[in-house]
């Protein structure tokens, strides 16, 4: 026994020394771990399966199965993986080994640990697919329109695992469920529909045609007089262009219809064009097909990438589209519809959608398809909207300086406005130099920030934070942000902007990548591109932030924290932190949650009162041993004196309290504040327990430089001081065998012992403030006890 123990503490300790840095996701798995050189050295050959096994603690029902392998321009290769349970996909969910020279540098992605989930479903595909289609509500379907290839658009049915989204954070429920891929021709939709293959409820709505808005030529409409490539046909020339840009660039004639299959070419007699600029706006025509040209240009000189696809894919755009033909209305949009471009002429709110951001928008979410493929919804999805907005953005730059692009309609091109040439009643659909004035938040969670359903989550809103990042990180800027914290940075400009983003897009993010992942993936991108003491590496973390994502760089990397977390909350959870700005209610987080991106301004040498309470599921108070640490000198651990800030225990359901003063001598800038709720006194800032809850957040200190305050109590409802005379129920040994020592405010009157069924124990006894539990069955116990004015409860484990 002692001989295993001891064995397995030594490949613990191993595979702990092989790890330099591993940053967890909310639900607690890495989502990204750096290897140090022994690290390095034990992976080099080994296959990225058996890293995998190994680093994510596969068990025999989780199999990782190899999709690519992919070489960069730096020499790394990144062989990509998709995770099945049980032989069933698990959506969303990939992971990708990072090497260089045959050496393992680091792993990434997204696992979700899966067990005891039923692979067999209760409902028939074909009863799960009516179900999807009575929640997407069409009128007509594109395999019901009569086109020639109509039928290839009918969904099949695929058994998956996917995150029921209705539940919009890291602890939503696994569910095994039907995925259809569900082509609406009236309205105009596409979207992967996720039925519960148990409950017949739609789970997940992914968009694989995303609009530019909610409802958004030669001489061109909207960028000049262009010249551009094209090919000839019989009465002259026609919009298409052959292999000069990978296999193609093609534009077509929908003639105010809603069919592919019944669209023509646009045709040249002479090759000039001009009679286009005409009543019917067939100008744009030119728009579309120079903004796609512009776009393939973009992705080849600055990225390296061939098409959208890196594979040369045809890019084919159509234009005069209409959803309703003969309606009068215009088509208010433009989307990718996972094959092609589609633009419709505008009506009240929009000109014609082809201008070149919109145009470098959608084509960008091909690209993000071709790669992160992020789930558009909640916070991945606002982040494929503001990837897109940073594609297009990006590309009408390049345009205007590389390509001599001008602007050729009612309104100038603007770099940090999009779609600001075809929106007819305000500036721009949005503003990455200023998102709150068109209505979207420049901070995270902060003005603006959208918490409903609607928009898949608000995804055209909530893009505004990585917009705003972006902006920051290519032009600089200095200023407090929404939660009082002071920045400065340095821009690093436009192309060194793109290829960080871009390879955090491609390289480090999945499908259901959030902003605080976001976060460390660019950080990773930078270092891997500039090193991890450059300018570029700081730029990156001070932008994100500015736009209140994690902590500033301080001159250095973030630190990385040690793993706090309760592995049960069926008892007791934290349900509130309040200290300025910070200010959050909540049920159970699993155990932890990082509040990072959460954060709010102190002074050095201030008074600051911290409240918090805990939440009890089963309406009885346990006493509950409350530590907050702060790691004053910024330094990743909270173990260096007077960072343990605030220690007692309580068993009040109430709102606590505790007064702190922040020493004049603390490191100014960000940090990490730790609130940890444990049923277990010895619970210390770095480590698992079993009952209760860790919370991180941050704090911005101003005007300080480094010193230990006193550990501060308790205060409010019925709390009681730590450093006082015991004043709540503590019992020890814990776990015991034989007999429980009780300590408590006065003198024990009477105990009473349940068991976890809430059965109450008849064979235990009391006498001189010791309890007989020989008589007990091994298992946890709750003990009650009573000094005649007030009862208090306890948790033990008998063994």
């Amino acid at each position: 026994m002692m001989l295993g123990s001891l064995a397995a503490t030594t490949a613990q300790a191993q595979d702990a020394a092989r790890i330099q840095n591993k940053v967890l996701g909310e639900d607690n798995q890495p989502v990204l771990v750096q290897f140090s050189a022994e690290g390095k050295a034990a992976y080099r050959g080994v296959e990225g399966a058996q890293v995998l096994r190994q680093q994510l603690a596969l068990t025999n029902a989780d199999q990782m199965v190899k999709r690519h392998v992919e070489t960069d321009q730096l020499g790394f290769t990144h062989e990509k993986f998709a995770q099945y349970y049980q032989g069933i996909r698990v959506e969303h969910a990939d992971y990708t080994v990072h090497a260089k020279g045959g050496t393992v540098e680091s792993i990434s992605g997204d696992f979700e640990k899966i067990s005891g989930l039923s692979t067999t479903p209760s409902m028939s595909a074909s009863a799960a697919l009516t179900r999807a289609l009575a929640h997407v509500g069409a009128t007509k379907y594109m395999w019901q329109t009569g086109e020639a290839d109509a039928a290839s658009f009918r969904p099949e049915g695929e058994l998956v695992f996917v995150r029921d989204a209705r539940v919009s954070n890291a602890k939503s429920p696994i569910v095994l469920a039907w995925k259809f891929n569900v082509y609406a021709a009236a309205p105009i939709s596409r979207a992967y529909i996720y039925v519960d293959a148990r409950t017949g409820e739609v789970v997940l709505q992914d968009n694989i045609i995303k609009h530019t808005a909610a409802t958004g030529t030669f001489a061109t409409a909207y960028s000049g007089t262009r010249t551009f490539n094209d090919g000839t046909t019989t009465g002259g020339y026609f919009l298409r262009e052959g292999t000069t840009r990978g296999l193609g660039i093609e534009t077509y004639n929908c003639k105010k219809g809603n069919s592919y299959t019944a669209a023509t070419d646009f045709v040249d007699a002479d090759n000039s064009w001009t009679e286009y600029n005409n009543a019917n706006f067939d100008n744009v025509a030119g728009d579309a097909h120079v903004g796609a040209q512009a776009t393939y240009d973009y992705w080849k000189n600055i990225h390296g990438r061939n098409s959208y696809d890196n594979a040369g894919a045809k890019i084919k755009s159509y234009v005069h589209f209409d959803d309703t033909p003969g309606d009068g209305v215009g088509y208010e949009n433009a989307y990718w519809n996972g094959s092609v471009m589609t633009y419709g002429d505008g009506a009240t709110r929009f000109r014609p959608l082809t201008s070149l951001d919109v145009c470098g928008h959608e084509i960008g979410h091909a690209v993000c398809e071709k790669t992160a493929n992020l789930t558009y919804s909640n916070e991945s999805g606002a982040m494929n909207e503001g990837l897109s907005d940073i594609w297009g953005a990006s590309i009408e730059a390049y345009a205007v300086a590389s390509l001599g692009f001008t602007s050729g309609g009612v309104k100038a091109k603007s770099t940090w406005l999009i779609g600001e040439e075809i929106d007819k009643q305000q500036a721009a659909l949005r503003s990455m130099s200023d998102p709150k004035s068109l209505g979207q938040p420049a901070y995270y969670k902060g003005v603006n920030w959208y918490t409903g359903t609607g928009d898949n989550g608000g995804v055209h809103t909530n893009s505004g934070v990585l917009n705003h990042w972006y902006y920051i990180l290519a032009v600089g800027k200095s200023g407090t942000n929404e939660g009082g914290g002071v920045y400065s940075v340095t821009g690093v400009g436009l192309d060194a902007a793109a290829k960080i983003t871009f390879r955090m897009e491609s390289v480090y993010m999945v499908a259901s990548s959030t902003y605080s992942q976001a976060r460390t993936y660019a950080i990773q991108a930078a270092t891997d591109l500039y090193g991890s003491t450059s300018a570029q590496v700081k730029a990156v973390t001070d932008a994100w932030f500015a736009v209140g994502v994690g902590a500033a760089s301080g001159g250095t990397t973030t630190p990385t924290y040690c793993t706090s977390k309760g592995t049960s909350q069926s008892y007791e959870y934290i349900d509130l932190v309040n200290w300025g700005s910070i200010n959050r209610s909540s049920g159970s987080d699993a155990g932890y949650y990082n509040g990072t991106a959460l954060s709010t301004s102190v002074g050095a040498g201030t008074s600051q009162t911290i409240y918090f309470s805990a939440g009890f599921p089963t309406g009885t108070a346990y006493t509950e041993y409350w530590k907050i640490y702060i790691d004053y000198n910024q330094n990743g651990v909270f173990t260096d004196a007077g960072e343990l800030v605030v220690s007692g225990s309580s068993s009040s359901s109430g709102t606590l309290s505790s007064t702190i003063t922040v020493p004049t001598t603390a490191k100014s800038g960000s940090t990490r504040v730790r609130f940890i709720m444990s049923d277990n006194s010895a619970t210390t800032s770095c480590n698992s327990y079993s009952y209760g809850e860790t919370e991180d957040y941050t704090i911005n200190i101003t005007g300080g430089t480094l010193a230990p305050p006193a550990i501060t109590s308790l205060t409010g409802g019925s709390t009681v001081l730590g450093n006082e005379q015991a004043r709540v129920l503590e019992v020890y040994p814990n776990p015991a065998t034989n007999q429980l020592r009780l300590t408590l405010p006065g003198q024990a009157t009477s105990v009473q012992i349940t068991d976890v069924r809430g059965a109450r124990m008849t064979n235990v006894s009391l006498a001189d403030g010791q309890v007989d539990i020989s008589r007990l069955a091994k298992g946890m116990y709750t003990i009650s006890v009573s000094n005649g004015e007030k009862v208090f409860h306890q948790r033990f484990v008998k063994e």
